[in-house]
């Protein structure tokens, strides 16, 4: 159906509706939010106490206008509509993207009132749509000053140093984890066939294998070691992804040049992507984990060197 093709009562219904599964989305991303984020999550549900006094207006003129049965009529239902992800399955939602939403639904629900006002012809149908379409333009103004209170609270910079500590736990922690182990464990097997053999076939084969199979291993690991509920580390099998991915991805960094056939010059770049894997990772732990970087890269470094000298050591031998 065509927002064109509506009757008054129809469009009384879809923005009654409209205005239910605003404030039920407000309160699933205040939930979402209120461990971490009290401050946004009260935001939310002032939001969300808003939409249900426009609710409760639509519902009085439609009861007065046309009697006591609303049809069920769905944005969805209506071109033109946004169809938006069930607000339910949002559960590591952070401010930022969560007040970026409500702009977006907050302009949405603007427009659709005044393009609604446009189309009807009763006076106090037209006045009470112009109204909640200026309450609407207002609602971002009133979040950006709630905001700005809460910036001048200092509560915004502790939900964003809290937002960091999520982000460094749900996705940095267990990246670094599979980094670390893809760059360096995958050092011995892979070298030791390299100066084994001096076929780049073959030490392409072997680090390919040590790197799909630790990646394997290290993402089962991760989603198995915790389940997030305590710890706050969010999804175990989104941790396991990211783990397993970022393993494997160390490890191919310096297999892939032996897809060149010259042995020397494979051997050669391989060994400059391990620096390169090793500096990577230092950088990291002094973004991320706070380590010094002269502490970083020497923890990561000697760690690598002595593996790479174990593989290669066993190798020659």
């Amino acid at each position: 159906m065509h927002f064109r093709e509506l009757n008054e009562a129809q469009i009384l219904a879809v923005a009654i509706s409209a205005e239910e599964e605003d404030g039920h989305i407000y309160r699933d991303f205040a939930e979402a939010l209120r461990e971490h984020f009290p401050s946004t999550a009260d935001l939310f549900l002032k939001m969300s106490a808003e939409e249900d006094r426009h609710r409760h207006r639509l519902i009085e003129l439609f009861r007065s206008r046309f009697g006591e049965h609303i049809p069920l009529i769905r944005r969805e239902d209506v071109k033109g509509f946004v169809v938006r992800r069930p607000s339910w399955l949002v559960k590591n939602i952070l401010p930022e993207k969560a007040r970026a939403e409500a702009a977006l639904m907050e302009g949405g629900a603007r427009r659709f009132y005044e393009a609604a006002a446009q189309r009807t012809t009763d006076a106090g149908m037209r006045q009470l749509l112009g109204d909640l379409a200026q309450e609407e333009a207002r609602h971002e103004t009133a979040a950006e000053r709630i905001t700005e209170q809460h910036t001048a609270a200092g509560e915004l910079s502790v939900e964003h140093e809290a937002a960091r500590r999520l982000f460094v736990l749900r996705f940095v922690q267990p990246g670094l984890a599979g980094l670390m182990d893809g760059s360096v464990s995958t050092l011995a097997p892979l070298f030791a066939a390299a100066f084994a053999t001096g076929s780049t076939a073959d030490t392409f084969k072997v680090g390919l294998a040590a790197s799909v199979g630790a990646g394997i291993s290290m993402g089962f690991a991760e989603a198995m070691s915790d389940d997030g509920k305590l710890s706050g580390r969010g999804a175990p099998w989104l941790r396991g992804v990211v783990c397993g991915i970022m393993t494997m991805l160390g490890g191919l960094g310096h297999t892939l040049p032996y897809l060149i056939r010259d042995f020397r010059m494979a051997t050669t770049i391989a060994i400059v992507v391990v620096l390169c894997e090793l500096a990577a990772i230092s950088w990291i732990r002094k973004r991320y984990m706070d380590t010094p970087l002269l502490a970083a890269i020497f923890q990561v470094v000697v760690g690598g060197l002595l593996v790479f000298f174990a593989g290669w050591l066993i190798g020659v031998g």
